[in-house]
């Protein structure tokens, strides 16, 4: 995997490498990007988009607090994905990211 990755930052890809897939992730966050919309690559069935994390004021249980926040949202074609599966995904993959141990259960 990594000589692959090292082709695509030389654009040295070939197309079969890239293509086929069912779901993308596209990460903007590097670049400062706090929030965006990714728009489905054909024939793909959804794209999820990821923005940088920042520190922002978060309450929970009456308290305020300063958390690292990261903006995520995803794209589905509604003729493959149903919207509520699409958010059922998303809410699996937030609580994943909030709490790791549970990717090893």
């Amino acid at each position: 995997m990594p000589e692959m990755a090292g082709r695509a930052r030389e654009k040295k890809l070939q197309p079969e490498e890239y293509t086929g897939a069912t779901f993308s992730v596209s990460n903007l966050g590097m670049f400062g990007i706090e929030q965006f919309t990714a728009i489905i690559n054909p024939p793909e069935a959804a794209i999820i988009a990821v923005g940088g994390s920042k520190e922002k004021a978060v309450a929970k249980d009456g308290q305020v607090s300063v958390k690292n926040m990261m903006s995520v949202t995803m794209t589905c074609d509604h003729r493959v994905v149903d919207g509520a599966s699409g958010a059922k995904f998303l809410q699996t993959f937030t609580q994943m990211l909030e709490t790791p141990a549970m990717m090893l259960l």
